[in-house]
């Protein structure tokens, strides 16, 4: 049958939802304790499911969330995708088992990047991710695809909510591969200059993407932390220091460092790490220079990312923070590109509804030695950004963030209440405050094109914020 054959499981509908699964992923009853009384920190969001594997996210999770999804899938295929994680393939087997049970074809993509499942789920219709991103190695979850892109907030009750799937028939499973590089190739075009890349896989998914799409293209690539086991650095770049890309980069054009999953990408040039907004803005230059000029950036992206793209004759709309809510404004306004910056998150809608990190990393080679590169990286330079949080206790978020609200208006002629209270103290200085989703902390971001006033604005707002907690508390 080409490849394709129906599984030989036995879990059956009774299994599936009896718990019948080996002995070694069973709950204990100081799980189950805990979690009936809500101290289970399984998180769930637009941006999928995701918690400590074993702990807070349990097979029967998996179960659940993937039964419940699989009534969102119109096309009844569905792509899978894993990271690198121990658990991935644990969770991947019994997602496929439950879509087959509702008779869902799954086309398996094995270990690849998040943007990989994102592109193939165009052509299937409905995708699933296995990870739990730039997350500490103990976190596995699921992203949930439907139609190119993750779901929105309209889908997330159906999902959340146990589902009753009329039997069918039992789907069918086909090992696949992706066209990605090529399609990528595409966009990105051959590199003439032949410029020389070091990339830190971090032990990711994206070994063997990344490095093949950046040889494609014409780079000469040299890899660090291919492998997970023997990492020297742990799976966010964004927060790690990348000392062993840092001290690569001295002696090449550029350097590459990708999170688990390959959605995030931090760019280092010259042993300098440079922040994630710096890989938006290189994404927003070459998007300008292949003439695009309708972009969305999350509210809290760098405002010289906002100024540089007006100054070349395009226009900015803002989105609430999450990949989600900036592909969602985009949709909506027909955005050509963007992303958000907290994140190094650059998207590009005609090839993907999802931050790109693999592909960005061949756009932005596709840059180097050209005045493009160097004049949005001399202009985001002159910027500094401050990203800081402050422990609050969830349940009292709300009031504390009320508290602040009066004093910005107070103070700043511009709150913006998209997000959080954003304040705006001149044109080139900024400061947001937002609450976790799924932490005990408010997040402080600021941005000024002065190093000393944005490290000044960060502190006085964090003492803002204490105080206003101390008050309600």
């Amino acid at each position: 049958m080409n490849g394709v054959r129906t599984r030989d499981l036995t879990l059956t509908r009774r299994s599936l939802y009896q718990a019948e699964l080996p002995r070694h992923v069973w709950i204990n009853s100081s799980e189950l304790i805990k979690s009936l009384s809500g101290f289970r920190l399984l998180k769930k969001t637009i941006s999928g499911i995701r918690g400590i594997f074993g702990e807070d996210l349990l097979l029967r999770d998996i179960i659940e969330y993937t039964n419940n999804f699989s009534a969102l899938i119109k096309s009844k295929k569905c792509v899978i995708g894993k990271d690198t994680r121990p658990s991935g393939t644990m969770i991947k087997d019994t997602v496929i088992a439950t879509l087959m049970k509702n008779g869902i074809d799954v086309f398996d993509l094995e270990t690849v990047p998040t943007p990989v499942v994102f592109r193939e789920a165009r052509k299937y219709g409905a995708g699933i991710v296995i990870s739990s991103s730039h997350n500490p190695i103990q976190w596995n979850g699921m992203k949930f695809i439907i139609e190119g892109r993750g779901i929105n907030e309209q889908e997330l009750p159906t999902i959340v909510k146990h589902q009753e799937i009329p039997y069918s028939r039992i789907g069918t499973e086909e090992k696949i591969l992706s066209s990605y590089i090529e399609d990528a190739k595409k966009i990105i075009g051959d590199i003439q200059n032949q410029p020389e890349v070091v990339v830190d896989i971090g032990g990711g998914a994206a070994k063997g993407f990344a490095t093949d799409l950046l040889r494609n293209v014409g780079c000469k690539v040299n890899v660090l932390n291919e492998e997970l086991s023997g990492a020297t650095r742990g799976p966010d770049p964004t927060y790690d220091e990348l000392s062993d890309l840092s001290a690569e980069s001295i002696k090449k054009d550029i350097g590459f460092a990708f999170d688990l999953d390959g959605d995030r990408l931090v760019v280092v040039r010259k042993g300098k790490k440079q922040t994630p907004d710096v890989t938006l803005g290189l994404g927003v230059a070459k998007s300008l220079e292949l003439g695009y000029k309708k972009f969305v950036l999350s509210i809290d992206s760098s405002v010289s990312i906002e100024k540089y793209i007006k100054e070349k004759g395009g226009s900015v709309q803002r989105s609430k923070v999450g990949e989600a809510n900036v592909i969602d404004l985009m949709l909506k306004t027909s955005a050509q590109a963007g992303g958000e910056g907290s994140s190094g998150g650059f998207i590009l809608p005609e090839f993907n509804y999802c931050r790109e990190g693999i592909l960005t990393s061949g756009l932005i080679a596709s840059m180097l030695g050209t005045s493009e590169f160097e004049e949005i990286l001399n202009y985001m330079e002159s910027f500094s950004q401050v990203r800081d949080k402050i422990q609050v206790d969830s349940n009292f978020h709300d009031k504390v963030i009320e508290n602040v609200s009066s004093e910005f208006s107070k103070e700043y002629s511009e709150v913006n209440t998209m997000d959080g209270i954003k304040g705006t103290i001149d044109e080139n200085s900024w400061v947001l405050i937002r609450k976790s989703n799924t932490e005990d902390i408010i997040r402080v971001s600021a941005e000024s094109n002065n190093e000393d006033k944005c490290k000044k604005i960060v502190k006085e707002t964090i003492e803002l914020v204490k105080q206003s907690y101390d008050k309600v508390k």
